[in-house]
């Protein structure tokens, strides 16, 4: 537990210590947040930047859709952006999304105004924020291909914007600032075209993972970036690992480059079964798998 003393003057939004975040992630795994605040607006989320010590250990959580939360909880302090950090905007040629903003729901606001582009964000689970941080993508599309701009404040509580160009996006990779907290992006349409013919091609892409992704169980999405020239899958597989299970943690039947919490799992025993699995992969293949899946935190409470 940590000490119920603020290390904040009093800030507009909510700020509470101690929370127990199993119940925000995808994997029901985790402890808890030493302090986890929602900013009321930009101006409140600036104020605790600025008054937090340097030296305070700060993690931004988004839909937590691709995250295990260790079991020693998140030290210092815990951000998750809510409310007005979710808006989405036309504008012009394209769309502003604040960074909490669902990856589908800026996929329907492309679609209805007949934005080309945008249909592979309706299979990506999670937020706009965490989709440019990890260059997020499927289905051919990546944010690469749409981005224009972000905005963002520093570790200090400072606002900057940064044009596309200059963060290097790569393969599940783009370069930030540390301690960069993303406000919001704007992304550029590649085209137009007809509303219902989008529909009708994100209704296809969703129907094509709901069939070969394990999305009604407890899961954190894609565990392994895919190595150059080959599928994380199919090395999973080739290894022996479709099923395999350490505690209440399993790699799935259905897609073995998801991990599963099959009841009781602990994250412990989920990071664990992927480091099983990376073992195994590169011992059968001579390939080192590399995790997508973000692993947060300290992997046993503080005494």
């Amino acid at each position: 537990m940590t000490s119920t003393a603020a290390p904040f003057q009093p800030l507009r939004g909510r700020l509470k210590a101690n929370v127990p975040l199993a119940p925000r992630s995808w994997f029901r795994t985790g402890g808890q947040a030493d302090w986890l605040f929602v900013p009321q607006d930009e101006e409140d989320l600036a104020t605790a930047l600025q008054q937090s010590p340097p030296n305070m250990p700060l993690t931004v959580l988004g839909a937590c859709s691709n995250v295990i939360i260790r079991d020693g909880g998140l030290a210092g302090l815990t951000l998750r952006l809510a409310g007005g950090f979710a808006q989405i905007e036309a504008d012009g040629d394209g769309l502003i999304a604040g960074a909490a903003a669902l990856d589908s729901s800026v996929a329907e606001a492309a679609a209805r105004a007949g934005m080309a582009g945008f249909a592979f964000l309706s299979t990506i689970p999670g937020s706009i924020g965490g989709a440019v941080r990890m260059n997020a993508g499927a289905y051919e599309g990546d944010m690469a291909s749409l981005l224009d701009w972000i905005e963002i404040l520093t570790r200090e509580g400072t606002y900057q914007r940064l044009p596309a160009a200059h963060l290097h996006m790569g393969y599940r990779h783009t370069t930030l600032p540390d301690g960069a907290i993303i406000l919001r992006a704007r992304l550029k349409a590649q085209g137009a075209e007809d509303p219902a013919l989008i529909q009708e091609a994100m209704h296809v892409m969703r129907a094509k993972r709901e069939a070969s992704q394990p999305l009604r169980a407890r899961t954190g999405g894609s565990t392994f970036r895919n190595p150059e020239g080959h599928k994380a899958w199919e090395l999973i597989d080739a290894a022996g690992c479709r099923g395999l299970r350490h505690g209440g943690a399993q790699i799935s039947e259905k897609h073995c480059n998801f991990m599963l919490n099959t009841g009781h799992a602990t994250s412990t025993e989920l990071e664990d079964l992927g480091e099983m699995v990376r073992a195994r992969v590169l011992a059968q293949s001579g390939i080192e798998l590399q995790w997508e899946i973000k692993r947060l935190g300290r992997l046993s409470h503080p005494a």
